[in-house]
């Protein structure tokens, strides 16, 4: 990096870049648009449905039906990209309904692969806390006298998750169970059944965060007991994160995930510089309910504190936002 000589005032003034805005626009640093978005989206069985979210406004529960509505609104402001996430009816206690080939998730892709082809790109969360009936990530076992997430039993099944989803349309995989070998394991069953060229968003470093709470209500999964400790980082720990995204990496992840976003902007910050790799992050329900609820106090401009927000998730080293205010941020760019 190149240095410049310290001037003095009056011969250095840093406001004559300031003062004109066209000049201040072309010696922005960092630039945001709609290209960085991906909206996440939830889908449950049934027609007609668009059930409100309390916690996050604006946001809502959606049939196939009211989904693919959902996207072509978002696609005439330029959102090309969706992370989808499944609601089902019955839930049990291995999440089977998940891997099924008419579960919600794939009836979603397909309906959408059909109406827009190739002009959104479709990335489907690989997890079964919304699956299971007791919320947690996946086959449970008893371990030192309480259950817990059984990480080798449930690695085939994230698998088996993933091919279906592909064979249904998904164009990217993206598991968020923080899971150890689960990038491994996806990676060879997409390669065996014939996807091995499509990609796989690792959540490689996805914090144990206070700040999921409203997604919880929206996908209707939180743990029936316990946390989810066991599995998701420690939000003390940083040099943790270049080691769980050293392995997935390893494993063949394509893309890597820092969840959430806001809180973590370090971390983000130290995966780019580290890694040089394509840096997904999610800008969570929590980071997004915070804003909405202080905005209609009041208390804060909405549209500046989002786009304050969003260019810092930029700025610390972001190519892809995962973000609730990709349909807001979409117009108030344009």
């Amino acid at each position: 990096m190149t240095t410049h000589a310290a001037g003095q005032f009056p011969v250095v003034r840093p406001r004559r870049l300031r003062a004109h805005p066209l000049l201040r626009e072309m010696v922005r640093e960092t630039t945001l648009s709609v290209r960085d978005f991906i909206l996440p989206l939830f889908v449950r069985p049934g027609q007609g449905i668009r059930r409100e979210i309390p916690s996050m406004p604006g946001h809502h529960q959606l049939s196939v039906d009211t989904l693919v509505d959902e996207v072509a609104a978002a696609v005439e402001w330029g959102i090309r990209a969706f992370l989808l996430f499944g609601i089902p009816v019955h839930k049990d206690p291995v999440g089977d309904v998940a891997l099924r080939d008419d579960g919600i998730i794939q009836q979603a892709l397909r309906a959408l692969r059909k109406e827009f082809a190739d002009r959104v790109l479709l990335i489907t969360d690989e997890c079964f806390c919304e699956y299971t009936d007791h919320g947690h990530c996946g086959v449970l076992s008893e371990r030192g006298g309480r259950l817990d997430v059984d990480n080798d039993a449930t690695l085939p099944r994230l698998a088996e998750q993933c091919v279906s989803h592909a064979r249904a349309g998904a164009d990217v995989v993206a598991p968020s169970g923080m899971l150890d070998g689960m990038v491994q394991a996806i990676r060879g069953a997409l390669d065996r059944a014939g996807f091995a060229t499509l990609p796989i968003l690792s959540y490689a470093v996805k914090y144990a965060s206070a700040f999921y709470g409203p997604f919880r209500d929206a996908a209707e999964s939180p743990p029936q007991f316990g946390d989810r400790g066991s599995h998701q980082m420690d939000p003390a720990n940083t040099d943790e994160a270049l080691r769980e995204v050293a392995l997935d990496l390893a494993e063949g992840a394509d893309i890597i995930m820092v969840k959430p976003a806001l809180a973590y902007l370090d971390i983000i910050r130290r995966v780019k510089d580290h890694f040089s790799v394509p840096v997904a992050a999610y800008n969570v329900s929590g980071e997004f309910a915070m804003i909405k609820a202080a905005a209609q106090k009041g208390w804060i401009d909405e549209k500046r504190v989002a786009l304050e927000v969003l260019t810092s998730i930029k700025r610390a080293g972001a190519d892809l936002i995962v973000t609730y205010f990709a349909r807001e941020a979409a117009r108030w760019l344009r």
